[in-house]
């Protein structure tokens, strides 16, 4: 009768991604967020794993986790491994729906940048489904299911398609009250809770040493702060890319000179550069000619 010996137990693949991603992130918690899972459901991989192999890969300490002698030996290759599945699935996805791209933005710019640009890219490639998901940071292209992202980045981290350029705005009104930086002490400025620090850094290039603190609400959505200046609810630090179109209308106002360029910029990054002629390739040269 046939002999059907006991196969080694293979080690379970999320145990090995969950490694990869802590590794790689050098935390759980971090690896978490990226795999869509609890933090202890990554630490309980890696122990199953740990178990599994009969050996450490990380080492507990109070203010974090440290890759063990084995595992950082072993980590790179996990890394390209699941950089190559990324890629392969990419292509798998690519091929069953070519004409479809997915882009993932920060709110923002997906709100104010992206959304006015949409009707021209129907317009101009109506063969092409576009979906966009708001995110508040970059995604990791080699991993999840985006062709293209849409996020302000360090100058050189991808490719540009507008600087980040910041200066105070407002609805006309507010403008006539406004004479010197000083007078904004007596106004209500509006902040944004992810650019909190834009307020300090212009008041520093328009008026070093003075100090200033904004007195008015903080809004989560920049889009919405945007509204809200727009509606005479008090001053707040543009983002001229993302502010153009109240600019151009006249809705919003510049009632100081001083320009503050921030060393980042809008930029778009992609995992791989897609083939000519591809859906992506369509969008992305579509959007660097709306870039400015």
């Amino acid at each position: 009768m046939p002999v059907a010996p006991p196969r080694p137990q293979s080690v379970p693949l999320n145990a090995l991604r969950a490694f990869e991603a802590a590794g790689r992130l050098g935390s759980f918690v971090t690896a978490a967020g990226e795999l869509g899972v609890t933090p202890g459901a990554v630490a309980a991989h890696i122990k199953g794993l740990e178990a599994a192999i009969g050996a450490p890969l990380f080492e507990r300490r109070a203010r974090g986790i440290a890759l063990t002698s084995l595992a950082v030996r072993i980590l790179p290759e996990f890394i390209a491994a699941f950089d190559a599945i990324g890629r392969a699935a990419q292509s798998m996805r690519t091929e069953a729906a070519p004409q479809r791209v997915h882009i993932a933005a920060l709110p923002a710019i997906a709100q104010l940048w992206l959304s006015p640009r949409l009707p021209a890219l129907r317009r101009l490639a109506p063969d092409i489904a576009i979906s966009i998901t708001a995110l508040e940071a970059p995604p990791n292209l080699k991993r999840v299911p985006f062709d293209l992202s849409l996020f302000y980045r360090p100058a050189g981290e991808g490719e540009r398609l507008a600087d980040d350029v910041i200066f105070p705005v407002c609805a006309p009104a507010m403008a006539k009250r406004l004479r010197d930086p000083a007078d904004l002490r007596e106004v209500v400025c509006l902040t944004d809770a992810v650019w909190a620090g834009d307020w300090a850094a212009w008041m520093q290039a328009a008026a070093p040493g003075a100090g200033f603190a904004p007195r008015g609400p903080v809004f989560s959505l920049y889009a919405l702060a945007v509204a809200e200046a727009v509606n005479g609810a008090g001053v707040l630090i543009g983002h001229e890319a993302l502010i153009r179109a109240e600019l151009d209308s006249g809705a919003l106002v510049a009632p100081f000179a001083v320009r503050l360029a921030l060393p980042r910029a809008l930029s778009f990054s992609v995992a791989a550069r897609p083939a000519r002629g591809s859906a992506a390739a369509r969008v992305l040269a579509l959007l660097k000619a709306q870039g400015g």
